[in-house]
């Protein structure tokens, strides 16, 4: 056996379907398109979702639920990062957190919530705190202070 004696096994490498070349070639005529119709043209391409005429799956299927139309997506920091990454006694900011990577700049501000333990004090502004969260800050002597979200108005709601 040789490198230029090496055929491939029967079967492995499918020919090429030429089409359009004549009577002979089996692929003649019509190309392998049949007759007449929006499939035998070119550029014919369905919709995505087209299902031959039959009710698509993205229409079988009902709505659900609906769009808040004041809900903000909120970054979330756990009071155990808040113990791992600030010293006693700091002041800690929307902007901190976001400047120490434990939260995400997000239209919704920040939320404090209360998994882990927390044994420092702080004094911390933010846009929301969860309960659990709330009780552990004051329980180990911290203050919170809550900032309102700043929304966004519009012309449209100005002037109506």
């Amino acid at each position: 056996m040789e490198l230029h004696t090496l055929t491939y096994k029967e079967g492995a490498k499918k020919r090429r379907k030429r089409v359009g070349r004549g009577p002979s070639s089996g692929h003649g005529k019509t190309s392998c398109r049949g007759h007449k119709g929006a499939q035998s043209r070119s550029g014919y391409k369905t919709k995505p979702g087209f299902e031959g005429g039959q009710m698509p799956l993205h229409r079988r299927l009902p709505k659900r639920g609906f769009h808040h139309i004041k809900r903000f997506p909120v970054s979330i920091v756990n009071v155990e990062m808040l113990e791992k990454f600030f010293d006693a006694g700091a002041t800690i900011t929307t902007e901190d957190l976001i400047k120490k990577g434990l939260a995400k700049k997000q239209k919704g501000g920040v939320k404090i919530l209360g998994k882990g333990e927390l044994t420092k004090s702080f004094n911390i502004i933010v846009q929301s705190v969860s309960p659990s969260a709330r009780q552990k800050i004051e329980s180990a002597g911290g203050t919170i202070t809550l900032q309102k979200i700043k929304e966004e108005t519009t012309e449209e709601t100005q002037n109506s």
